[in-house]
């Protein structure tokens, strides 16, 4: 039975795994034990749930256990990675790169490193939202500390480049540092295929619990050396101190084994049932979808409603169908899409915009009942 409004804003938070839930639950109560407390069983047994679920996340994304360290979720990882890379040089000629189109978490960062003396270059895209790899090489200088580039896309799924621009940094001995939050779980993630220095994501767009977060600091030369945000305990070997968030962390080490095991069966699948939407709803001339299908992850397409207007849409539509305009962390605000107007889409264009993003639990009938819903409220409109 269709539960409404049918949810497809998957890329901004995703519900719980029962799994998920499941193996969280006795962490709550049964297990309650601090992973710091060394001295008796309860934090024994929570430090050994700490260590099962680091090897399950490492496992996805193919690294070694000893590279990953728990957060509180993407934006402090992305925190920890650029300002724990920039700061130490202490006012000192200091310049990164990255893209107009990252995420607003990466953006904020970088603004505020500026304050302190930063220079960053911010790259733009071309029209498929794809980087110009020949732009990232000219922008390289002798004072370049860090390279930082998505993995994926939120708003639009377009799928970057990572190998080829990790190989430029790699090249001239620079970090690279990929938000792979909207990537992780749905696509193959490999950090050493991928020539990954640092990689962020969170549990909770991975049908794992808000909250909890994960940075990937590859441990291999050139040996990449972070200041942490705050001090006090020297927890995650004093990267980020902080009694552990047990529940949260054995939930996004049940997730990410669940993701290891199901990752390609559901985005064959989403992909499918993406493609089925794309193809009701976009006509080519008034309802355009606003990236190449050839380069987005498989559960995603944005799409804009020349007419009517993309959040007219979204609100005659909100008791029947959850979408977005774009990021969950920008879409209260009235402004167009940010990475749409880097495209170099109008802003009247980005301004009518619609993200789909399907998920685990979205089904046949629910992409049925959408195109429907959305044919006729166009046509009402």
């Amino acid at each position: 039975m269709t539960q409404y409004p049918i949810y497809l804003d998957y890329n901004a938070t995703t519900p719980c795994d029962p799994l998920v839930i499941e193996a969280m639950l006795p962490y709550f109560g049964v297990h309650f034990g601090n992973a710091a407390s060394k001295t008796h069983a309860y934090g024994w047994l929570a430090e050994e749930a700490v260590e099962i679920a680091r090897e399950q996340v490492a496992h996805l994304i193919h690294a070694s256990p000893n590279e990953i360290i728990f957060t509180s979720g993407a934006t402090e990882s992305i925190n920890l990675a650029i300002r724990g890379i920039i700061e130490p040089f202490n006012g000192g000629e200091t310049h990164i790169i990255t893209y107009s189109t990252e995420h607003k978490a990466v953006l904020d960062v970088c603004t505020y490193l500026q304050t302190k003396g930063t220079k960053v270059t911010y790259l733009p895209v071309q029209v498929d939202g794809l980087p110009d790899i020949q732009r990232l090489k000219d922008a390289i200088t002798p004072h370049t500390k860090l390279i930082a580039m998505m993995y994926a896309n939120n708003e639009t799924g377009v799928i970057m480049p990572v190998k080829a621009v990790a190989a430029i940094a790699h090249q001239h001995r620079i970090p690279f540092f990929c938000d792979a939050t909207q990537a992780v779980g749905k696509i193959m993630v490999d950090v050493n295929t991928d020539g990954i220095d640092l990689l962020c994501f969170s549990a909770h767009k991975m049908y794992g619990p808000k909250g909890c977060g994960v940075l990937y600091m590859k441990k291999k030369t050139p040996k990449i050396n972070l200041m942490p945000l705050f001090y006090g305990g020297g927890h995650e070997r004093t990267l980020r101190s902080g009694t552990l968030n047990i529940p949260g962390i054995v939930g996004i080490g049940k997730a990410s084994d669940i993701c290891a095991t199901n990752m390609f069966s559901d985005a064959a699948r989403l992909h499918i049932l993406r493609n089925k939407l794309v193809e009701a709803l976009v006509d080519g001339t008034t309802i355009l979808l606003n990236a190449d299908l050839a380069h987005m992850l498989p559960h995603v397409a944005n799409i804009s409603f020349l007419h009517p207007e993309g959040f007219d849409l979204i609100k005659k539509l909100s008791k029947s169908i959850a979408l977005s305009s774009g990021s969950a962390c920008t879409s209260a605000t009235i402004e167009p899409s940010h990475v749409l107007t880097a495209m170099g889409l109008s802003e009247q264009h980005a301004a009518k915009a619609i993200r789909f993003s399907l998920g685990r639990f979205t089904t046949e009938t629910e992409i049925d009942q959408t195109i429907g819903f959305i044919q006729s409220a166009v046509a009402s409109l």
